[in-house]
This record gives structure tokens, C-alpha cells and sequence, in this order.
């Protein structure tokens, strides 16, 4: 083979290594876009949540207990979260809150370790934290949490559940990996772009209304954690967000 068919070979292997490539990536796009362009629902209790839409993406395992036109009961499977304290004083902070979701968007997408990129998973939750060292319990979506004499709160991602706890560790020390044990909760899902104001409202009517239920009630020392599962260029009309309370069953 002379030199010139050599190099002529050579480009055109290159070529077809690209185009292969290429199609990979295309179809990897594909698949990741089909994800968000056709959702998945949960089971509806009125039209408000039978118009909510959800990505296609992992989400905590749960059981619904019970269910009623104000809320449901659900039984959690145990998870594992990445959480940061968010800066300033809300929850729902356009900034803090992009700030803290950038910080775990890092780490899922490789700033760790073992500089691996991970799996997008649903919701992000936002949770109010109690100062002084709380033991956490979590739940799925992105997590925010307010530490309560310090005006602070939490984010969490939900981490795909291949790795178990076998996830790499965060670059970042602003990051943190926690287990989320098996817990009961009580759900409110609304719809629209979360404020604090309205996760005040929500969590007051829902703890009013599960003082007359007659099988659980709030556990002593819960905390609202709020889940978001979409993302940003969703309709609000179509967005899901759920609102928990930690509960227990009554005495018998």
C-alpha cells in the first residue's frame, strides 16, 4: 500500500469511527430528551394533579397506604442524597436556590472521585432542617430544608440506586452524602413554581387536616420537605411538586 492510500485509508476509518460516534450520540440525546418529552403521571385525585407531568427518570420507591381528596399516605423505601445547606434565609430563593442546585449538579455530573457522570433522577427536594445536628430523613425529588434557628435549609438530590452506598465521594465539601432510612409520609402535590409563602400555607392546612385522621398522625419533631420534580422550562400548570409531613400511626 503506497503512502497516499495509506493516509486515505486512514481518513476514511476516522470518518467512520466519527459517524459512529456521532450516531451514538444522537441516540444517547434521543433517549435522554424522550425522558422529558414523554412523561409519566402518577395516579390522580382531582384535575389539578391529573394535568401534573413528571420526567421519565428514577424516583424513591414508595407505597401508598391510604388516600383521600386532601392527601395520601406513603410508605418510603430507603435512599441515599446528596445535600448542601443553601445560602440565605428562604427556601425558594431564585439565587440561594440556583446555587445550591449548581453545587449538586457538579457532583452529579462528575465532579466526585471517581469523576463519574450520574444519572439525572427526580425530584430535587428542598427540606427545613432543625439546628443542632439533625438526623436526616428523606424523601425523593430535590429536598429543601430550613434549619430552624438559623433560617437555613437544605437541598438534596436523590442519587440513582445501582451505586447503593457505594457512591463516590464529593470533590466539593459542601456536598454531602447521607442515607435517607425508610419512613411514612403524608403528601399534599400542587402545581405552579414553589415560594415559601406557599409552603407555609400548604404544610399548615395539612397539618391541620391529619389531626382527623384516624390512623396516623404528624410525628412529634417533623419538618416539611418540599419535592420539585421538574425541570425550569416546564408549564406551570403542568409542573408537579409535592409538599410531606413525617407521620405515625395512632395508638391503638
Amino acid at each position: 500500500m503506497s503512502a497516499l492510500e495509506a493516509r486515505l485509508s486512514l481518513v476514511f476509518a476516522l470518518a467512520s469511527q466519527t459517524t459512529s460516534v456521532s450516531q451514538r450520540l444522537l441516540a444517547d440525546l434521543a433517549t435522554e430528551t424522550a425522558k422529558y418529552v414523554f412523561p409519566k403521571r402518577f395516579e390522580s385525585r382531582n384535575l389539578e394533579e391529573a394535568l401534573m407531568s413528571v420526567p421519565d427518570l428514577e424516583t424513591v420507591k414508595f407505597k401508598v397506604l391510604s388516600r383521600n381528596d386532601q392527601y395520601e399516605i406513603r410508605e418510603l423505601e430507603p435512599y441515599f442524597v446528596a445535600e448542601t445547606t443553601m445560602p440565605g434565609k428562604y427556601g425558594f430563593d431564585l439565587n440561594g436556590a440556583s446555587q445550591s442546585f449548581n453545587v449538586l449538579a457538579e457532583y452529579l455530573f462528575g465532579k466526585n472521585t471517581a469523576n463519574e457522570v450520574m444519572e439525572m433522577t427526580t425530584p430535587v427536594l428542598t427540606r427545613r432542617t432543625q439546628s443542632g445536628g439533625e438526623t436526616m430523613d428523606m424523601t425523593t425529588p430535590v429536598i429543601t430544608k430550613r434549619l430552624e434557628d438559623q433560617d437555613k435549609w437544605t437541598m438534596s438530590f436523590v442519587m440513582p440506586s445501582k451505586y447503593g452506598s457505594n457512591l463516590p465521594l464529593p470533590k466539593n465539601s459542601a456536598v454531602t452524602i447521607k442515607e435517607v432510612p425508610a419512613r411514612t409520609v403524608a403528601v399534599v402535590a400542587f402545581s405552579g413554581f414553589v415560594t415559601d409563602e406557599d409552603v407555609m400555607r400548604r404544610e399548615s392546612k395539612l397539618r391541620d387536616t391529619l389531626k382527623n385522621d384516624n390512623q396516623f398522625k404528624v410525628k412529634n419533631g417533623a419538618l416539611v420537605e418540599v419535592a420539585q420534580y421538574n425541570p425550569p422550562f416546564t408549564l406551570p400548570f403542568t409542573r408537579r411538586n409535592e409538599i410531606s409531613l413525617e407521620v405515625e400511626r395512632k395508638q391503638e
